[in-house]
């Protein structure tokens, strides 16, 4: 299976907001790949914003730079099946590898060992940490 997009978990939409030089050497390199735009699923928004637009800024940032992909009830009940055979994860992280299997795409996480076991019950899906 190949990878051709990428997809944000919560932590990744606020790191690749952020406005430095390693930030957008990371969002380059992305770019040379192949993997920009990102996309975001809807229940990622509500996961990782605060209607603040102050406190959401960085990851408003890249929610901008993104495809928002809506949450559908096949992917919400893939989802539910890697909770269920992972026991492990929150719903918003579930709904991340789902997405990810859906679109044939690596998931970009500053937290691996939140969607490693959820990961592992999905067809293709690899992480990628930020």
């Amino acid at each position: 299976m190949t990878q051709v997009s990428l997809v944000l978990d919560s932590g990744a939409i606020t790191a690749l907001g952020r406005r430095d030089r390693q930030t957008a050497a990371r969002i380059a390199a992305l770019r040379q790949r192949g993997l920009w735009p990102p996309i975001v699923s809807t229940a990622v928004l509500v996961d990782s914003l605060t209607g603040n637009r102050v406190r959401d800024a960085l990851a408003n940032r890249t929610v901008g730079l993104s495809l928002v992909y809506p949450l559908d009830e096949p992917v919400a009940c893939r989802a539910a099946q890697f909770r269920g055979r992972a026991r492990a994860g929150s719903a918003v992280d579930a709904i991340v590898v789902a997405t990810a299997e859906l679109l044939e795409a690596l998931v970009i996480t500053v937290n691996p060992d939140d969607l490693a076991r959820l990961s592992q019950q999905a067809d293709g899906v690899s992480l990628l940490p930020t």
